[in-house]
């Protein structure tokens, strides 16, 4: 069985065809348009791009999003996509490929494939976290989504930066109208900006090379990250810490978080492993893939 997927993202949209065992068929992408009507078409070709290339129909698609759908509207919301919010996104794609498609957060999609086989396989519940252009997170557990009952579970983003410090008080204005969310402080752009470069990869490679306005920002990046997952252990106790986007590239966050997440979280023992996603940039569109179980 052949299993296509989605991963909508800020900068690319990009489409993938798995076999049963995971494994790339197909694997194609455009850059975002950023206008809702464009990128429908967009979604449409890749997927035809997709089904040429793996030689099959794709009879359902999945799809990681930014954000998320109302379960009382139907509408996007919370997604940093800003034009995506308030669209009937699943509906409209639907009548543009005229197959079902199923939507889940891309952070969800994260957790997914890397529960599935990757970085937390084995382990009975998984916190992903994209650390990229936005913040989010995605909860598995025994190889199941978390939803919740309103369809926000591992909005983790938007959450506040927990025990802020007074020069972080009371925090940064983020696009959702509040002030002081992880995604002000952790992703991307907010590492870039307090390193005082333009991008997140530059802030990367100026701490490569041993940059020291960019290792100070590093200080205080693992610093508000170790808080900000501390906050993740004490509500749901995770297995295992997966992270993907662009800032988990950052090779010393694997040696330094744990003793950093440790004295934060309210236990005597803190053990648990964090990890880089082990299919990287792939693990978004195989965990769309994944949306539809095999016998539906």
């Amino acid at each position: 069985m052949i299993r296509f997927g989605v991963d909508f993202g800020g900068t690319k949209i990009e489409a993938a065809a798995l076999d049963e065992a995971g494994a790339f068929v197909a694997r194609v992408r455009k850059p975002n348009p950023g206008r809702y009507d464009a990128a429908l078409d967009v979604v449409a070709e890749l997927v035809a791009d997709a089904e040429s290339m793996a030689g099959a129909t794709c009879a359902r698609l999945g799809m990681g999003i930014p954000g998320s759908i109302s379960p009382r509207s139907g509408l996007i919301r919370n997604a940093n996509s800003i034009y995506l919010n308030g669209q009937r996104f699943s509906d409209d794609l639907e009548r543009r490929l005229a197959r079902p498609v199923r939507l889940a957060n891309d952070a969800n999609c994260l957790a997914l494939s890397e529960a599935a086989d990757g970085a937390g396989a084995g382990a009975a519940v998984v916190f992903a976290a994209i650390l990229g252009t936005g913040c989010g997170g995605g909860v598995v557990v025994n190889g199941q989504i978390v939803e919740g009952h309103n369809g926000v579970g591992g909005e983790w983003g938007h959450a506040p930066l927990p025990w802020p410090k007074p020069e972080e008080y009371p925090g940064r204005d983020c696009w959702c109208g509040r002030k002081g969310c992880l995604e002000t402080w952790i992703a991307g752009p907010a590492f870039a900006g307090d390193a005082g470069f333009p991008t997140g990869q530059d802030a990367v490679a100026a701490i490569e090379a041993e940059d020291a306005a960019a290792e100070a920002a590093l200080d205080r990046y693992v610093d508000r990250l170790s808080r900000g997952l501390a906050m993740i252990c004490d509500l749901i106790d995770p297995d295992v810490i997966v992270l993907g986007g662009g800032m988990s590239n950052i090779d010393a966050l694997y040696e330094r978080l744990p003793a950093a997440i440790g004295p934060h979280v309210f236990s005597d023992v803190f053990e648990t492993p964090v990890r880089k996603a082990v299919h990287g940039d792939s693990s978004g569109v195989r965990g769309a893939a994944w949306l539809w179980p095999p016998e539906v």
